[in-house]
C-alpha cells in the first residue's frame, strides 16, 4: 500500500526555532510512514519562492530508500491561494498545521472548503487555563488535534466536545495526546573529555562547583531577570568561597526589546557573583555538551506551553528546576495521565498541590501569585508567578545534593524521558492520530441547509 502524502504547515524544518526543531524530528521520524510536503513559513525567506527536493538527503540520515520530503519555502505561514495550488499539484492526503492558532485565521476562515478534499490536523499548544472558549471555533474547524501537553489535552476535552446546538462536538479518536518528543540520540550524556574545549570557551581557566543553565528566549513571560536575581539569593545563602565557585550560564540574546537587557540586570542586581552570557546559535551537538557542563537547568516562566529546553537537559541527563505551569508540568514526573487532566486542569494551585510527588530529576516550584492576564485575541488567560526567594531555595537544594547525586539523579530523568519524552514516543502517537484521521475522515458537503422557521 503507498504511503499517504501530507502537507505541513510550518516553520521551515531546515531553520533553527522551536517549532522548526519539532517539525523536523516528527517529520524525520516518520518518514518511513508517510511522503512529506511542508510549505515552510520564515520571515523574509531568503529561498521563497524556489522548490526544495529534500529526498537525497532525507534518504541517507534516515535509511529510508522510499523517503520523500519536499520543501515550498514561503515568507509567512501562507495563503489560501498557495494551498490550492498545493492541493492542485500534489496529491494531499492530509493537512497538518503547527503553532499558534492565530496565525492560520485564513486556514479556518477556507475550512469548509478544504474539509470538501481533505483533513485538517493541528498539533497543538494551549499555556494555561481558565478555557479559552474563545478557541472553539478553531477547534471544531479541525479533523484531529494532537496535545503537546496534558493540560492543552484537558483543555481541548472541555472546550472542543462542548455542545453549542451548531456543530457536532469532538469525539475521543479527534484528541490525542502528542508530547514534544525529545531525540536520545542528540541529547545525551558525554564523557568530561568531549567538554574541555566548550568549558575553556565559556569560562577561561575557572573552574566552577555548579553551574545553573538558563536556555530561553530574552523575553517577558520567562522571566530571565527573576532568573538572575534567584541566583544572586541563592548565592547570598553561600559562603564567599562557595559562591565564587557557582555560576550562571545565560544562553540567551541579552538585550531583546520584547525582554530586558540582562547586563543591566545583572549589574545592578547581581554585580557581586558570575554571570556568563553565550550568545552564538549553536547546533543542537553544541548545545547538549551545554547541558553536560551544568549541573541543573532552569524555568521559571509564568507561562510556557511545554518548554523545550528543560526537555532536552532530562535527556541528556542534567536535572532541572521548573515552575509548576502549562506543559512544564509533564516534565515533573508527576503521577497523572493526560486523561486525568480533564477533571483536575491544571497542578499550578499550591495550596492544593504543593506535596505532589514528582521525580528525584527536578526541583518544582509552585506558583504563589496567579494573575489574569489577556488581549484582544486571548482575552484572558493566567500568569503564574513564583517567588524568588522560594527559586533560591530550589537552587540551593539542588547544589546541596552535590555533583555525584545530581549525575545520579539525571540518569534516572533520562531513562524516564526515554519512556515518556522520546522521538519515538512522539512520532508514534503523531502517526495514530494521523492514520486514524484519515481512516475516519468523511469530507464535507458542499452546501449546509438549514431550516429557517
Amino acid at each position: 500500500m503507498s504511503k499517504k502524502r501530507i502537507l505541513l504547515l510550518s516553520d521551515d524544518l531546515r531553520m533553527t526555532s522551536g517549532i522548526a526543531t519539532m517539525s523536523r524530528e516528527f517529520v524525520m521520524g516518520t518518514v518511513d510512514r508517510f511522503n512529506w510536503v511542508q510549505l515552510g513559513a520564515g520571515i523574509n525567506h531568503n529561498e521563497a519562492g524556489k522548490f526544495v527536493y529534500v529526498n537525497d538527503d532525507i534518504r541517507q540520515k534516515t535509511g529510508i530508500p522510499d523517503a520523500e520530503l519536499k520543501i515550498i519555502p514561503y515568507n509567512s505561514y501562507g495563503d489560501i491561494v498557495m494551498l490550492r495550488k498545493i492541493l492542485s499539484d500534489f496529491k494531499i492526503d492530509a493537512i497538518l498545521h503547527f503553532t499558534d492558532p492565530h496565525y492560520w485565521q485564513w486556514l479556518y476562515d477556507a475550512e469548509h472548503e478544504i474539509r470538501q478534499q481533505v483533513p485538517i490536523l493541528y498539533y497543538h499548544i494551549w499555556d494555561n487555563v481558565p478555557d479559552p472558549t474563545y478557541n472553539k471555533d478553531y477547534y471544531e474547524s479541525c479533523d484531529w488535534l494532537g496535545c503537546i501537553s496534558k493540560l492543552t489535552y484537558g483543555i481541548v476535552n472541555r472546550v472542543g466536545k462542548m455542545e453549542d446546538g451548531i456543530r457536532k462536538p469532538l469525539e475521543d479518536w479527534q484528541i490525542s495526546y502528542v508530547p514534544h518528543g525529545i531525540n536520545e540520540n542528540l541529547f545525551k550524556p558525554l564523557e568530561d573529555k568531549e567538554l574541555v574545549d566548550v568549558k575553556k570557551e565559556l569560562f577561561g581557566d575557572k573552574e566552577y562547583d555548579f553551574v545553573l543553565f538558563y536556555n530561553n528566549r530574552n523575553i517577558r513571560r520567562k522571566q530571565p531577570a527573576d532568573v538572575i536575581e534567584s541566583f544572586k539569593l541563592f548565592c547570598d545563602k553561600l559562603t564567599k568561597e562557595q559562591s565564587k565557585k557557582c555560576v550562571l550560564l545565560m544562553h540567551t540574546t541579552p538585550i531583546d526589546n520584547n525582554g530586558t537587557d540582562l547586563y543591566a540586570v545583572k549589574d545592578k542586581i547581581c554585580p557581586d557573583y558570575d554571570v556568563v552570557f553565550s550568545t552564538k546559535k549553536i547546533e543542537s551537538d553544541v548545545l547538549n555538551k551545554l547541558y553536560n557542563v551544568t549541573d541543573c537547568t532552569i524555568n521559571i516562566a509564568n507561562n510556557e506551553g511545554f518548554g523545550l529546553g528543560t526537555a532536552e537537559s532530562i535527556m541528556a541527563g542534567t536535572p532541572i528546576i521548573v515552575s509548576v505551569t502549562g506543559g512544564l508540568q509533564d516534565q515533573c514526573g508527576f503521577n497523572y495521565t493526560a486523561d486525568n487532566y480533564i477533571d483536575i486542569k491544571t497542578l499550578h494551585d499550591k495550596q492544593v498541590h504543593k506535596d505532589t510527588p514528582h521525580g528525584v530529576w527536578v526541583k518544582p516550584v509552585w506558583p504563589s501569585a496567579i494573575n489574569i492576564n489577556g488581549s484582544p485575541l486571548t482575552p484572558y488567560i493566567y500568569d503564574d508567578r513564583v517567588n524568588n526567594n522560594e527559586v533560591a531555595n530550589a537552587i540551593n537544594e539542588m547544589y546541596l545534593l552535590g555533583r555525584e547525586q545530581r549525575k545520579h539523579n539525571g540518569q534516572v530523568g533520562r531513562e524516564w524521558a526515554i519512556k515518556n519524552l522520546s522521538s519515538k514516543v512522539m512520532c508514534d502517537a503523531m502517526s495514530e492520530g494521523i492514520q486514524n484521521t484519515i481512516k475516519n475522515f468523511t469530507p464535507r458537503e458542499r452546501f449546509n441547509l438549514y431550516k429557517v422557521v
